[in-house]
């Protein structure tokens, strides 16, 4: 045959490509971008609100069963305080403008400037308070993944340690 094949290793070959048609076809067509199948957009306008970059790696974990999921813009105005709290569920922030500043029930604190990203457990072992200790109002937008009819927040005392 001059392929170097002798007849049984031919007819494995034609047998393979018989019972694979397409395999054969594939490789020859062209690739085609997915944009050229896509259908173009029509009256659809989108604004981004809000961009952070969180310190890491964001572990996000839904309440089980129904979820309710709301979706927020909160202004802390300089001098302002959240007031002690915890959430019954995960909540995304991020920070549009300012510097917020966390004290946890631990007495660690946390600082996000604008640009910055983070989420805070649900529960009530993770009570904490947001401050403006700075000179422009903290503008957050925040998404918050709650049990279906839970509030968004739940008052706290705060830990001794973490008063103030």
């Amino acid at each position: 045959m001059g392929l170097g094949l002798d007849i049984g290793e031919a007819a494995r070959v034609v047998r393979r490509r018989r019972s694979h048609p397409v395999a054969g076809t594939v490789a020859a067509l062209p690739v085609v971008p997915s944009a050229a199948v896509a259908s173009p957009g029509s009256g659809v306008s989108g604004t981004v609100l809000a961009r952070g970059t969180s310190d890491g790696e964001l572990r996000i974990k839904p309440p089980e069963g129904d979820t309710d999921v709301v979706v927020r813009t909160i202004t802390i105005a300089p001098g302002g305080s959240t007031g002690w709290h915890h959430h019954p569920g995960q909540v995304i922030a991020v920070v549009q403008a300012g510097t917020l500043t966390r004290t946890f029930d631990d007495s660690s604190v946390e600082v996000t400037s604008a640009g910055g990203a983070f989420v805070e457990a649900s529960g009530r072992e993770h009570a904490h308070v947001g401050r403006n200790l700075g000179s422009e109002p903290v503008v957050l937008y925040v998404t918050y993944l709650l049990p279906k009819g839970a509030p968004l927040s739940v008052d706290e005392r705060g830990s001794a340690c973490a008063q103030g």
